[in-house]
């Protein structure tokens, strides 16, 4: 079980599922700000639980941490 990829509120994910920022975050190594509320499409799982990839503002291959999302 522990296995499974969840977002902030425990909603399993899984590839390919839309999502929600809930918190601004600073992209290390550019000056983009993800804002709250942005949505980002089609989340990519990897083998950790705890991130996931995905392509937001022009920035490619970028790894987020589960506990700043939600399924939207």
């Amino acid at each position: 079980m522990s296995d499974e990829t969840r977002d902030s509120n425990g909603a399993i994910l899984n590839d390919g599922d839309n999502v929600t920022v809930i918190k601004d975050l600073k992209v290390k190594g550019t000056s983009t700000t993800i804002k709250r509320g942005t949505l980002v499409k089609g989340i990519r799982l990897t083998g950790d639980p705890d991130l996931i990839e995905c392509r937001v503002e022009k920035v490619k291959g970028l790894v987020l941490r589960t506990e700043f999302l939600k399924k939207a």
